[in-house]
């Protein structure tokens, strides 16, 4: 008896999740049929519809993953960052870097001359995301965005995206070069569609932007969206900085809270200018002068007695690439290692 009513809860789960998929391969399909109507309002052609949307089918793996990302959350645990830069700063990345450097000097300080990003950060930002292209991720991205933005949970991010993958068929973008993250990030510097279709840029005179294998593309498109993210020639991201025993930090506790990222924001002090930060007994720990009029913020990643920073707001630059205190401090110390 008890394994026929095992038997039986196995059978009825089974019929359950087939059940379920069935309805979510249903309600794909005419989701899709919503979506080619909003698709066509903001123009993509229709000859892009009936080539894309007939292949496209539910991809549970990418909603999956979509919901292991952590959310909103009331802990106040904080990681150490330590750990994340051992893995992300690590003399493999630095040595490939430094190679990468080299080998398109001519272009990066072409591109700094255009646009005042320096060299490091564009070859920094390329290793961190790919590992100079080592990995770019094999997704489907009109499948992996259609489902996303089906699923609903994030409809208002990944719908747009999707159409704008479709925008980019139109635009001769070869489907075959649709590939990517679960996310929708491609290509060496991992651009989303939208962001592709903004600010990606040809490198090499070519007339195409190819993010996908052409690194002078590529590193033209990273420094086209730091500009367009407000980057200030001349000012460094930030440097570590030795903190004086006793210093108190409540005089230095900010006022508001951030509209965007605020567990990210909320660990920088208020700004002073560099000016101010040595009256403090706060110095940069390689002795560096830097102009004692630049604002800049204080984080202490690891807590008080380990190293800290001043961050500018090109810091901020590079949070807007990813809104992650971790992933812009390593991108720093990446490209302060590779320019060495």
């Amino acid at each position: 008896m008890r394994i026929a009513k095992a038997g039986l809860a196995a059978l009825l789960t089974l019929m359950a999740g087939g059940s379920a998929a069935a309805q979510d391969a249903d309600g794909f399909q005419s989701y899709l049929r919503e979506v080619a109507v909003r698709a066509r309002a903001k123009g993509v052609r229709q000859d892009t519809i009936d080539s894309v949307l007939p292949t496209l089918t539910y991809n549970p793996r990418v909603v999956e993953l979509d919901r292991q990302q952590p959310g909103s959350s009331s802990t106040t645990t904080v990681s150490r960052f330590a750990p994340y830069r051992i893995r992300h700063v690590d003399a493999a990345r630095i040595n490939r870097g430094r190679t990468a450097y080299q080998a398109q000097r001519g272009r990066l300080a072409a591109i700094e001359q255009q646009t005042g990003v320096p060299e490091s950060v564009m070859v920094a930002i390329w290793g961190h995301e790919t590992n100079y292209g080592s990995y770019t991720g094999d997704f489907d991205l009109p499948r992996s965005l259609a489902t996303l933005a089906y699923e609903g949970r994030r409809r208002s991010l990944f719908e747009p995206e999707f159409i704008a993958t479709l925008k980019m068929i139109d635009r001769g973008v070869p489907r075959e070069r649709l590939k990517g993250s679960w996310a929708g990030a491609f290509g060496y510097p991992q651009f989303l569609p939208s962001i592709y279709l903004r600010l990606a840029r040809d490198g090499d005179g070519d007339g195409v932007a190819n993010i996908w294998s052409n690194p002078a593309d590529t590193l033209a498109s990273i420094a086209n969206y730091f500009v367009d993210a407000g980057w200030r020639p001349g000012q460094p991201w930030g440097f570590a900085v030795q903190v004086p025993a006793g210093f108190d930090r409540s005089i230095l506790t900010p006022h508001s809270v951030s509209p965007r990222c605020p567990r990210v924001f909320a660990r920088h002090s208020q700004w002073r200018s560099l000016a101010e930060w040595q009256a403090l007994g706060v110095v940069a720990s390689d002795g560096r002068r830097l102009d004692p009029t630049i604002q800049a913020t204080l984080i202490e990643p690891d807590g008080p007695g380990e190293t800290a920073y001043l961050l500018t707001g090109n810091y901020r630059v590079i949070l807007d690439y990813n809104c992650s205190n971790f992933y812009a401090l390593s991108v720093g110390l990446l490209a302060d290692a590779v320019a060495q």
